[in-house]
């Protein structure tokens, strides 16, 4: 099931998102100082970060590209990275809540 509710959250945040243009990424989140473009590249870092995990591979820093535009494809990446890499329901359910609680905040 768990697998099934991160896919959920990120097709959600990537409805909400994916046709955002550089000046709403640009734009500060509703909570803190931070553009949204920053929460959801931490997101994308995150998520790596817990594929890696699952993987029994070293952590590498996921690029910051140029354009912010290509962020929901990085997540989409990361996403299907760590539901491939067989992580346990535990980890899948800390994704999708670490994606639900960014798309409330944007």
């Amino acid at each position: 099931m768990s697998a099934a509710e991160l896919d959920q959250a990120v097709r959600l945040l990537v409805g909400q998102v994916g046709h955002w243009q550089q000046r709403r990424w640009a734009a500060v989140a509703t909570t803190g100082n931070v553009p949204r473009a920053d929460l959801v590249h931490r997101l994308v870092q995150e998520v790596a970060n817990l594929a890696a995990d699952a993987e029994g591979q070293p952590r590498r820093v996921v690029p910051r590209l140029d354009n912010d535009l290509a962020l929901p494809d990085q997540l989409r990446v990361v996403a299907a990275d760590l539901m491939a890499a067989g992580a346990d329901d535990e980890v899948l359910a800390r994704a999708a809540a670490e994606v639900t609680a960014t798309r409330g905040v944007l």
